[in-house]
């Protein structure tokens, strides 16, 4: 127990701190308006979230530093940024700590310096909301996934352009393999339009493309509904995806899957 509502995003411990084994909470902040992503810098000493633009709040991208508790105490973070135009949908760290990468409702991907609060680049490669940022194992990349029906791999540090990986469905998650050129998708049909539609149709499969090549070679059935979240077991040997349908599925890779070698 500790939230009220819904949790949108987790990290290792959040905006709620906890220790992990007796789940105690060490630290609570409050905010006016929902948490939408949260996250740990390289060092764990940061932690930045940012809160919807909602009930007369705008966003804001707030970042703590954990090694002052009066910031926690007073519940006054040393950096607010606020998100005036398109509120963050989702949000990681780069490399080092150094920024932010923020996706935002309106596909534009900003990198936010943890420092200054200052927009470092600003690209918009997707026309649609960005839902989901993951990156990969070294941080050296970050795989977005959109409503505009595509997932795309972009350099960290400078936010170039490299892959792009089509569906014919929103894409709500997208993650990176840590040992294979291979990159994981989840999304299908708009949730609300689930009940009209078979799952044939829906397009509730996880789906695996080769992150160089950027075709597709497998699909994995099972959830009955949208999938929200997918995501690589740091080992590469699983991965695990969460779906509109209320359950948390764990899949294992067949020893045939690490020798698969694609034929383009």
């Amino acid at each position: 127990n500790g939230h009220t509502g819904a949790v949108w995003c987790v990290d290792c411990d959040y905006c709620h701190r906890c220790d992990p084994f007796p789940g105690k909470q060490l630290a609570l902040v409050n905010t006016n308006s929902a948490v939408r992503t949260c996250g740990f810098d390289f060092s764990g000493n940061i932690i930045m979230f940012s809160t919807d633009k909602q009930m007369g709040y705008q966003c804001f991208l707030n970042f703590f530093d954990l090694r002052d508790p009066q910031q926690i105490a007073d519940n006054q973070p040393y950096l607010t940024v606020p998100c005036n135009d398109h509120k963050i949908t989702s949000a990681v760290w780069g490399p080092l700590g150094e920024f932010v990468i923020a996706g935002h409702e309106n596909g534009e991907i900003n990198q936010f310096s943890a420092k200054s609060g200052d927009i470092l680049k600003t690209i918009k490669e997707h026309n649609k909301q960005i839902n989901d940022i993951q990156t990969s194992v070294d941080l050296t990349m970050v795989i977005t996934a959109s409503k505009d029906n595509t997932a795309k791999l972009f350099d960290s540090a400078s936010l170039d352009h490299i892959k792009t990986f089509r569906t014919e469905r929103p894409v709500n998650s997208a993650s990176i393999s840590p040992i294979m050129d291979h990159v994981v998708m989840g999304g299908g049909q708009e949730a609300m339009e689930v009940t009209t539609t078979s799952t044939r149709i829906g397009k509730f499969e996880a789906r695996f493309f080769h992150a160089a090549y950027e075709e597709e070679f497998g699909r994995v059935k099972g959830h009955f509904g949208p999938i929200n979240c997918v995501s690589f077991h740091p080992d590469g040997k699983s991965y695990s995806s969460g779906g509109e349908d209320g359950y948390v599925r764990i899949h294992y890779f067949d020893p045939q899957y690490f020798d698969f070698e694609l034929e383009v």
